[in-house]
């Protein structure tokens, strides 16, 4: 008896159903040994960097010794050795492994960046008092990178990407190596608008909530009793927007943060205020612009316009750049992705 068009193709979805199924559970097992003094450091506390890795590329993970096992689908687990083969060369060069550095490792070794995580964690800017600042992901080793190759750099990403910080730590590198004998540190107070007025204070006590992320990067980099010794000398300049028209910034490094929040005109009016021996970094997310009554931004104008002129660099961070809390990361992620159904 024929059987129907409708029992054929039962019989279809059922092969492919146990296609799919033996795909799903067809494993290998590689075994890869590592530095036995470096294990702990690359297993991490209670094994939370496996964990992790376990986690992020959907393998099963063993330690035993100085041997580690991983058991999953081929590709997976030829990019678990690709990690943990990073992983033991970050180790040897003495950094600390914590489960950031395996995420961000995963997503160098995915997209088959170019330099190792080594590298990476090991182009050390700034270090005080223990704390070193240096790049911590790939998309934030291109930027630091860019900054030193370039005049002017505009660096666009979410909150958390570190576009801002390192910034700050570059420019406060540049002072101490004689490379510009000021910094000058500037942000728009769009958010102040009408309710400027309403704030408590001198003008300068009014701006100053809008300027205080800044102050609070800085006093990371730099002893706080000596900020205001800087300021007085005015070796470090931290103003608003509005106080560089008209100015010149001669053998400055300049920053301008929030830039989301510049119009167009007040973009054009911050970049011709560069002078000679001076670099600009331009810092701000496309995504939270907080101009009034419909304007159009001025980073989002700048980038149609000076994309592709000679010492301007654009330097795109993403959600994988993101290195606050875990939670930052997925909640970028997370609008992205309500963004792009829209």
């Amino acid at each position: 008896m024929a059987r129907t068009r409708s029992s054929l193709r039962t019989e279809t979805q059922t092969n492919t159903q146990r296609l799919i199924n033996l795909a799903k559970h067809a494993s290998i097992t590689r075994t890869v040994g590592v530095d036995a003094q470096h294990v702990q450091t690359i297993m991490g506390i209670h094994d939370e960097n496996l964990k992790v890795l376990e986690n992020q590329l959907d393998v099963d993970i063993f330690a035993r010794g100085d041997e580690i096992t991983v058991i999953g689908a081929e590709h997976e687990v030829a990019r678990s050795m690709r990690v943990l083969k990073e992983l033991q060369s970050v180790a040897r060069r003495g950094h600390v492994i914590t489960p950031d550095t395996v995420k961000h490792t995963v997503s160098m070794v995915s997209f088959e960046a170019p330099q190792s995580m080594a590298n990476v964690v090991g182009s050390d800017i700034l270090a005080r008092r223990g704390k070193v600042i240096r790049p911590k992901t790939y998309g934030q080793k291109q930027y630091v990178d860019a900054i030193d190759d370039n005049t002017v750099v505009f660096g666009l990403g979410p909150a958390g990407s570190g576009k801002t910080y390192l910034a700050m730590a570059k420019a406060v590198q540049a002072l101490h190596a004689k490379q510009v004998s000021r910094i000058i540190l500037t942000r728009p107070a769009v958010e102040a608008g009408e309710k400027l007025g309403f704030l408590p204070g001198t003008l300068n006590d009014k701006i100053d909530p809008y300027l205080r992320p800044l102050h609070d990067a800085l006093r990371d980099m730099v002893e706080p009793e000596v900020i205001p010794k800087l300021m007085e000398a005015g070796i470090v300049e931290v103003a608003p927007l509005a106080y560089m028209r008209g100015r010149t910034l001669n053998d400055a490094f300049v920053i301008l943060d929030e830039a989301q929040n510049t119009t167009p005109a007040q973009m054009k009016m911050f970049l011709t205020r560069l002078g000679f021996g001076s670099k600009m970094v331009v810092t701000g997310d496309i995504t939270q612009v907080d101009l009034p009554g419909g304007q159009r931004s001025g980073l989002r104008v700048v980038r149609e316009i000076l994309r592709g002129v000679e010492d301007i660099h654009f330097a795109e961070l993403g959600a994988e750049d993101v290195v606050r809390h875990q939670l930052v990361g997925r909640i970028v992620e997370a609008y992205d992705h309500f963004e792009e159904q829209q």
